[in-house]
């Protein structure tokens, strides 16, 4: 049995739990805090599991031999011990009163426990689950790592679910071609400051196994760091949070007490904590900040705002250490917002070298009409890394969206797309291999026309074809006003209205393009000082929209 036979068992158990009127996007949350259970049996029975094992009496054994209320009321038990450290006994010098005894003593446990309570009412049901998770041949899993498939269920809860944490998770061949690019090393920092379910810190992790015979080819202090320090993530949302914890566990990653991922926001307090980084990845989430947790609350960056994105890559680009390399996923906007906008941009690109953007095709995230790019940086200049001005000098940009099919379920995003990006990017993870100007994959060729724009002046007609190009900083700065909203082929589908994208996937990008105007417009309206307009005018939004704060 494969292991994407396997995740498809585990998916298919979400019928039990809509029976038991839990809502799809509850799914992988319930069904989680039930699986670790048995995914802990599997690795201690494989003898693969050295520390964090469960307490005495919350074990999958102490589980799946019981049934009916005394099943569910065990069960409930086990998650509030596993939550607080702690159980109710009976005191033994008073057999009328109770006492509450510690159990374990282990803060990972407890973090990724924190507040875990079932929503299952009927006692049948999760005896079905347990039974249905017994009869896994748990072997076949084994070979490809309990944490691959953990990490399978994620994916495919991304897939299946509209909204939530699905909504913009990065798909695992972006990760991976991300990190083939960036090419973490042992005994290096490496930090995701919105790390989700740790999608690129574990996608590193494994990369550096495969580069050190699983990590044998270290010293042992060398592979306790790996273990312990190497990773870092900060999540704001406590149940994507403990998804991460999870997942880095089921695949050897422990770090300190708080776990690989710590709960917090990185736009707050916790961001101005965090060490500097030898590596960052991240895809930031999008959209603006409206208050409260997820509000941007850092006073030492040096240009404030409300979008996000761009507060983010503020915290990315400092946090670097001098040679630090980084790769972000961005939305359009922060390649062309005006303003403040453009004061990061050339900051960026004062203290690090922007060599490469790969403007990413739609469809490829699982909400409709998302256009996102990756902005790969290092800190510094390619000739000094503690240079702070003037430190990029070229910009590579890899056009795979023009002419691209709309990517979704029907036809799947995978890495023989981004192959032909990856061996132009060269072999080194700062930029700075040779490269030449001039890809022509997916039929670039072909296109009929080009786009009359700047980019495409004094260029010859086969260049302009290209999907590959590079642009020194001096034009950047000349033709764009430091602009990197870079493109020049002209898509094929635009002057063929028959071959245009779905509607719901244009509604979608026009829907998409309009909730990132009216962030915008919302933050200019606050910074002019009239935030009670901008209130009223938002509650109209809400009354005309049908939704809620």
């Amino acid at each position: 049995m494969t292991s994407d036979n396997i995740v498809q068992k585990l998916w298919n158990l979400c019928d039990v739990l809509r029976d038991d009127g839990i809502n799809y996007s509850d799914y992988v949350t319930e069904l989680v805090l039930l699986l670790f259970i048995k995914m802990v049996h599997e690795n201690t029975e494989a003898g693969t599991l050295e520390h964090h094992p469960l307490p005495e009496g919350c074990r999958w054994t102490d589980l799946n031999n019981k049934s009916g209320i005394n099943l569910m009321n065990d069960y409930r038990q086990i998650l509030l011990t596993l939550s607080t450290g702690k159980r109710t006994v009976a005191d033994a010098d008073d057999p009328g009163k109770t006492t509450e005894i510690r159990v374990h003593h282990d803060p990972l446990i407890t973090a990724i426990y924190a507040d875990a309570q079932t929503r299952l009412r009927e006692p049948r049901h999760l005896e079905q689950l347990i039974k249905s998770l017994d009869r896994i041949n748990w072997f076949d899993a084994q070979k490809d790592g309990l944490g691959n498939l953990y990490e399978g269920l994620l994916q495919k809860n991304a897939n299946e679910t509209k909204s939530g944490a699905g909504q913009y998770f990065t798909p695992r061949p972006l990760i991976d071609s991300m990190v083939r690019c960036i090419k973490p090393q042992s005994g290096e920092l490496v930090q995701d400051p919105a790390a989700g379910t740790a999608g690129f810190l574990i996608a590193a992790d494994r990369y550096i196994k495969e580069q050190t015979d699983d990590l044998f080819d270290l010293t042992p202090a060398q592979q306790r760091f790996q273990k312990n320090d190497a990773f870092v993530g900060i999540e704001l949302v406590p149940s994507t949070r403990r998804l991460a914890l999870m997942n880095c566990l089921l695949h050897g990653m422990e770090g300190d007490d708080e776990g690989v991922v710590h709960l917090g926001n990185a736009l707050g307090q916790v961001g101005t904590e965090m060490s500097a980084a030898d590596i960052i990845l991240a895809n930031p989430p999008f959209g603006t900040s409206k208050g409260g947790e997820a509000s941007i609350t850092r006073t030492d960056l040096t240009y404030p705002t409300s979008n996000k994105q761009l507060a983010f890559l503020q915290h990315i680009y400092r946090n670097l250490k001098p040679g630090g390399r980084a790769a972000v996923v961005l939305p359009d906007n922060v390649l062309f917002e005006a303003g403040v906008g453009t004061e990061i941009r050339r900051d960026l690109m004062n203290k690090c070298n922007l060599h490469t953007i790969l403007r990413l095709p739609t469809g490829i995230f699982y909400a409709q009409g998302v256009k996102t790019n990756v902005l790969f940086f290092t800190k510094g200049s390619s000739a000094d890394p503690q240079s702070t001005e003037n430190c990029t000098e070229h910009v590579w940009v890899y056009d795979l969206r023009t002419n691209m099919p709309s990517f979704g379920k029907r036809t799947p995003f995978g890495p023989t797309h981004l192959a032909p990006f990856e061996m132009v990017y060269g072999d080194t993870p700062d930029g700075s291999s040779p490269r030449t100007e001039g890809d022509y994959s997916f039929n670039a060729e072909k296109i009929d026309q080009v786009a009359a724009t700047d980019e495409n002046e004094g260029v010859s007609d086969k260049l302009a074809h290209s999907r590959w190009r590079c642009f020194s900083r001096q034009w950047v700065s000349e033709h764009k006003s430091d602009s990197l909203d870079i493109s020049w082929l002209k898509d094929a589908d635009s002057i063929d209205a028959a071959n245009l994208p779905e509607p719901g996937v244009l509604a979608g990008e026009a829907m998409s393009e309009l909730v990132q105007a009216l962030g915008e417009l919302d933050s200019l309206m606050r910074e002019l000082g009239e935030g009670g307009v901008a209130d009223g005018q938002k509650a109209l939004l809400l009354e005309v929209m049908g939704g809620d704060e």
